[in-house]
């Protein structure tokens, strides 16, 4: 990531984020029951999902752009190996020899996401499952840089069908606290934008915009978390659900299986 540690690559340690941890965890946790044999992770980030996912495993292959320490003993317990590689394709990596490919937060960054797709179902066993999560665009504040793109749910649903036929998309969904936080994220936002008179967020390329993004993202969740520290601190898993899709989830919460 160089000098710059994006936003966009969420730690539990920054109290700041712990609303945002809390809904990728959910993600992670529901996924921890469904899981078993050879599992592997596109975009594992800081790796605090590796904690839930590869003890169900029997091999855990974890990938991503950049390198990720993994605690030495959670690797060797758990058969766990790392490679720093950017995708698609998914180098190395033979037909038919993955159970499940578990990836969050991964496929909005990706240039073809068609190809993205068709690679998964490519190492994918018969009947092995593709579980993946992506902002649902309806329900962002603004427009985010680091993303090529979000989805609607058709459009969710068009880019899995590029490949799988068996398809189910449920939603992740905040309860009170969560949604009393989206509500005050929205009007910071709003306040924020109010002064992109011109709609420059959509004008400009994204690449202009990445760093201005982040320091307001940065800021703009410390200023939450100072403001609202009660709300923050006290939003747990339990403030989140998985349930079927609507409009109104967060994220998009995808099973397909080969």
């Amino acid at each position: 990531m160089g000098i710059l540690q994006t936003a966009e690559r969420s730690s539990h340690l920054d109290p700041s984020e712990n609303v945002i941890f809390q809904r990728h965890m959910i993600a992670y946790m529901e996924t921890a029951k469904m899981i078993s044999g050879m599992v592997l992770e596109i975009g594992c980030g800081e790796g605090y999902g590796l904690v839930e996912l590869a003890p169900k495993a029997d091999k855990y292959l974890a990938i991503d752009k950049y390198n990720t320490p993994i605690n030495k003993e959670l690797k060797e317990k758990n058969n766990i190996s790392f490679r720093q590689m950017e995708v698609p394709p998914l180098k190395g990596i033979e037909d038919n020899s993955i159970d499940f490919v578990v990836t969050f937060q991964v496929i909005e960054h990706i240039n073809n996401d068609e190809l993205f797709v068709s690679e998964i179902y490519r190492v994918l066993k018969p009947g092995g499952k593709l579980i993946l999560t992506t902002p649902n665009k309806l329900m962002s504040l603004t427009r985010n840089p680091w993303h090529i793109r979000e989805y609607t749910p058709l459009q969710m649903r068009e880019i899995l069908q590029t490949a799988f036929v068996d398809i189910d998309i449920k939603g992740v969904f905040g309860l009170g606290k969560a949604m009393a936080y989206y509500e005050e994220n929205k009007k910071a936002v709003e306040k924020i934008m109010r002064w992109d008179i011109f709609n420059l967020q959509y004008l400009l390329p994204r690449f202009l915009l990445q760093i201005p993004y982040d320091i307001l993202n940065r800021f703009n969740r410390h200023k939450l978390q100072d403001n609202n520290n009660a709300l923050v601190d006290k939003i747990t898993i339990d403030d989140f659900c998985i349930k079927p899709m609507t409009d109104e989830c967060f994220d998009y919460f995808c099973i397909a299986t080969k």
